[in-house]
Order: structure tokens, then C-alpha cells, then sequence
């Protein structure tokens, strides 16, 4: 429970914004909802789907929303709310505080195949951006690849860009990440198999998480006969890549576990027995299911790219190869052969700790909300 701040006695009021709530960020919004229980909270939250209609269309969905008329001491909102045409349409709003969660960035996220690029996306991410009086990122490699692609879109415009604009973003960002429950930290009774280790591969099951390059690390790690056990989770959908189908087929032999777990308590067992927690992941903007993995014990397996490299040791990052998928696989093994034969010390996360970021969360919202 934290300290309330403003008037001795009065609650502060927040409205939480999500315009496109999938379980990460549902998991964050209920996060500071418990860390925060003496806040009123109100939480306004539109369904996972139809991204393009629901990035761009949030403040039409929500143009009659009575709680928008009501007196806020703060507003959060997602980096998927538009939130410079939601202060626009509600006036009352531009005197009101409003603070910018990015848990993503536009300018950063790779374009499946099957997917047309966009600049409208990008758009309401600069915008929100500016119109919002403080900005947080879960990572430091979102903030950096937001600045960057920000100035990078703004280069390519042909004139009426005003000066300092990139600078004024980055003086309001500040980095503070989706928190780790303190529950999660354990430690084990049993020290990790070595000789067939259990590896762990527990991400959203899409393209950008790399399945296929997880099929080519599997079919390395069969030609050089080295032994291992396979468990692969995470959040399925109706229509998931082939890859799945594939590594499904060719190494039954191997799977301790397959496909999404609905019993939570279930999958944080999963998480103590794991010895490895794989990504091969072409995006993540902070990685959740790795830092959950590596908080139980788990020894980390990652390329050396995106916000891996804010807490998984160099030793277990290998060589990142984003345009050579067999080059990628063959220095996952390599440098997964070489923290077999030398095991890394144990090593948790603890800057990730819920209970350690509630502070940084803190500050953050006594230096926003206005006091009486």
C-alpha cells in the first residue's frame, strides 16, 4: 500500500487508459491498481483486436464516455491511446495531468509480411508523446528506439518540423518498467540439469517472437546430438505460424510441455522446473516472459539486441543475426554449449522487483498530480 499525496484524507483520483488491452499491459494496469490501493481508480479499457481501427479510433470509441467529463487528479494512458485527440475532444483534460505508459513503440515495431506499413500508427505515438506532461517506457531500448525513429520520421518531412522537438520528448522520458511480483522471486531446492537441460520457450506465439529461428536452433541442436528437454508456451492464437506445427512434429520426443497453460499457478510451477528460458525473439520491448523466467531461476538464452541487454548477462547473449536466421542458430548453440560446459552464477533481476519499483511509480505520480 502506498502513501497517498494531495490533500490530508482525499484520495486521488486517476483514470487508467488502455486502449488496446492485451495481457501485458492488463497485467501492468492491475499492477498499479494493487500497488496503488488507496488511489480511486477508474479504468477505461477497449479489446485486443482490430489494431488499426482501435490505435486510431480510441477517442471516438470513448467520444461519450461520462467518466471523461469528471474531475481527474491524473490521467495514464497506454501507447496505444491517442491521446492528443482525447485531450482535444475533452478539454477538461488539457488542465488535467496525463502521463504516457509506452509499452511499445510504432516507430520500432517490425511489419509481418501479411501486414501493409503505416505512418498513422507512428503518428499517434508522436503525438501522445507530445501531448502528454510526462512519458515512461518499460525499457531503455524503447525510449532510445522511439527518439530514434521519431527524428528519423521527422527528418523525412519537407518542412514546418520546429526545432528541439526530439530533445523536449526526451527530457520528459523516463524509463521505470512493467514490475516483476515479488512472488515470483524463489528460490530453488534443486540446481539446473546440465546434461539434458529443460529449455523453456515462453512467448506470444507470432512471428516477431522468431518460432521459425527456434525451429532452426532445435534442428542444430539435434545435428550435434546435444541432449535437451522442450517446453514451449505462451499465449496462442487461432492462426499461428507453421513453425509451430513443425517443431510440434519433429521433437514430440522432447516436450515436457506444449501450449498455453491456463492455470496460472501451473505455469509459475513450470517456471521452477525450467533450467533455460529461450527467446528468439525479433521484438520485445522489455520481455516479460524472460525477466519472470530468469526471477525464478532460470538461466537466460537471448540474441544480444533489443532490451536483452539491460539484464541478461553477456555470457548468455548470443551473436544477434536478424537478416541470417541459420547464423543466428548456430551461435545459439554455441553459446548455449558453452554455458553448459561452464554454468553461469545464479542471478535474479531484483531492479525488476515490484516492490522496488512501486518508489520509482511514486515519485513519479507526486510529481504530477497537483496538490490543493
Amino acid at each position: 500500500m502506498r502513501q497517498s499525496v494531495g490533500c490530508p484524507g482525499k484520495r486521488p483520483r486517476v483514470l487508467l487508459l488502455s486502449g488496446y488491452d492485451a495481457a501485458s499491459h492488463k497485467r501492468w494496469r492491475d499492477q498499479l491498481t494493487g500497488m496503488f490501493g488507496d488511489y480511486h481508480w477508474h479504468t477505461l479499457a477497449l479489446p485486443p483486436r482490430f489494431f488499426r481501427w482501435r490505435i486510431r479510433g480510441n477517442p471516438l470509441s470513448w467520444l461519450h464516455e461520462p467518466s471523461l467529463q469528471e474531475p481527474w487528479d491524473l490521467v495514464i494512458a497506454t501507447s496505444m491511446v491517442d491521446l492528443a485527440s482525447l485531450r482535444g475532444f475533452h478539454p477538461q483534460l488539457a488542465q488535467t495531468p496525463c502521463l504516457l505508459y509506452m509499452h511499445e513503440n510504432q516507430f520500432a515495431f517490425p511489419v509481418s509480411s501479411k501486414q501493409r506499413s503505416s505512418a498513422e500508427p507512428q503518428m499517434v505515438n508522436l503525438y501522445s508523446a507530445i501531448a502528454a506532461d510526462r512519458v515512461l517506457f518499460n525499457s531503455a531500448w524503447n525510449r532510445d528506439s522511439f527518439l530514434t525513429g521519431a527524428k528519423e520520421f521527422l527528418d523525412q518531412m519537407p518542412d514546418g518540423v520546429p526545432d528541439g522537438l526530439i530533445a523536449g520528448l526526451r527530457e520528459k522520458s523516463r524509463v521505470i518498467p512493467v514490475p516483476i511480483e515479488d512472488r515470483l522471486f524463489i528460490e530453488r531446492q534443486s540446481t539446473p540439469d546440465w546434461t539434458c537441460p529443460h529449455l523453456l520457450w515462453n512467448h506470444r506465439w507470432e512471428y516477431d517472437k522468431g518460432p521459425e529461428r527456434l525451429l532452426k536452433l532445435l534442428q542444430v541442436l539435434d545435428a550435434r546430438s546435444l541432449p535437451f528437454r522442450l517446453s514451449v508456451v505462451g499465449e496462442r492464437f487461432r492462426n499461428h505460424p507453421k513453425a509451430f506445427d513443425q517443431i510440434h512434429q519433429q521433437f514430440s520426443g522432447h516436450i515436457q510441455q506444449w501450449g498455453f497453460l491456463e492455470s496460472r499457478q501451473d505455469y509459475d510451477r513450470l517456471l521452477g522446473r525450467a533450467d533455460i528460458v529461450v527467446s528468439t525473439a525479433l521484438h520485445d520491448f522489455q520481455g516479460l516472459s524472460m525477466l519472470e523466467a530468469i526471477a525464478s531461476g532460470c538461466v537466460a538464452l537471448a540474441p544480444d539486441r533489443l532490451a536483452y541487454r539491460e539484464y541478461v548477462p553477456a555470457a548468455c547473449r548470443y551473436e544477434s543475426h536478424e537478416q541470417d536466421a541459420d547464423a543466428e542458430a548456430e551461435a545459439a548453440a554455441d553459446c548455449l554449449e558453452k554455458l553448459l560446459r561452464k554454468p553461469p552464477e545464479p542471478g535474479q533481476p531484483d531492479d525488476w522487483r515490484a516492490s522496488v519499483l512501486a518508489g520509482q511509480y511514486q515519485s513519479v505520480f507526486n510529481d504530477l498530480i497537483k496538490t490543493e
